[in-house]
């Protein structure tokens, strides 16, 4: 069977971060013969300076997390690394995937896994955003909270409720917290009295400049010209999936669940073969590096069993 093909694989793994590659180790210890297609663009999670909750890799960068498990991957010789990004992902029903990447590369598997992680929606006309992103402007408290220790921070938000829990929420980190939130805001006198009472305030506004210098940020400018200074912003951006997983969903029936890709325990999409493991398929707060390995793991797993079945 496909023996007219030029290349086949049993898995074909879109991504090669935490999900990925946990997913390519976990295979190829199943011995089954896997390609790992990660985009040779810097991934979403460069500009961290370190992994942290992930036994034995504490503060490794995400460079590091790399190339040491190519170093493990590579000792087996079944995961092949192409390094492309998938521009067609074909299903052919009960006979895999047909897969093409953008350097022409044209290739089969039985089961694929997308680990494409998410993209990060930056705010527009904010200048010096994309400098502090990821070091003093962080998205989760809980992945990088340490890392901004004992500065003074701002929670920026158009959420009353989320708005409110700046006074008493990141006093792990800090006691000095403000909120800033848009002026349009509803129910602004209420959310700023709340928090006046328990120390902490409410600023309305516009941000149009973060005022930093090597992404250390040291003020936030206000459209009206207002400078706050504050060290960290805590800035949950919203998010949007790949243009892959984005045309999967379009043309092939991919489902979807308020923007996340839907998977069952064993990570499997609504099309057969085809599962989905790491950030692609949770909300903000289900993200992260062990979460995103454990769901690797899973669909290995999973993709293992189907077989055994």
């Amino acid at each position: 069977m496909h023996h007219h093909r030029s290349a086949q694989y049993d898995t074909v793994i879109i991504g090669g971060g935490p999900a990925g590659l946990t997913a390519a180790q976990t295979l190829t210890r199943y011995r089954h013969r896997t390609l790992v297609v990660e985009s040779p663009a810097p991934p979403r999670n460069a500009t961290s300076r370190g992994v942290h909750g992930l036994i034995g890799m504490e503060g490794a960068t995400p460079d590091e997390l790399r190339s040491r498990a190519w170093e493990e991957l590579d000792r087996y010789g079944l995961a092949r690394r192409l390094p492309a990004t998938v521009s067609e992902l074909i299903p052919l029903g009960d006979d895999g995937f047909t897969v093409r990447a953008d350097d022409g590369t044209t290739t089969w598997a039985r089961n694929a896994v997308l680990a494409t992680g998410v993209i990060d929606r930056h705010p527009d006309g904010v200048e010096g955003f994309a400098a502090c992103w990821g070091r003093t402007v962080i998205h989760c408290p809980f992945c990088i909270g340490e890392e901004n220790a004992d500065r003074t921070w701002a929670l920026v938000s158009d959420e009353p409720r989320y708005l409110r829990m700046a006074a008493t929420a990141f006093r792990a980190w800090t006691g000095d917290t403000v909120a800033v939130a848009p002026t349009a805001l509803p129910g602004a006198e209420e959310v700023r009295r709340a928090l006046r009472e328990q120390g902490s305030d409410l600023v309305q506004g516009e941000i149009t400049r973060l005022h930093h210098s090597d992404g250390d940020l040291h003020a936030v400018e206000l459209a009206d010209g207002t400078l706050l200074e504050r060290q960290t912003l805590l800035w949950p951006r919203p998010q949007r999936q790949v243009p892959l997983v984005e045309r999967l969903a379009a043309e092939h029936g991919l489902a979807l669940s308020g923007g996340c890709v839907t998977v069952d325990d064993g990570h499997r999409t609504s099309i057969p073969g085809l599962y989905a493991a790491g950030d692609l398929t949770g909300r903000t707060w289900e993200q992260g590096v062990v979460p995103a390995v454990t769901a690797g793991s899973a669909a290995a797993d999973a993709i293992h069993f189907a077989r055994l079945a």
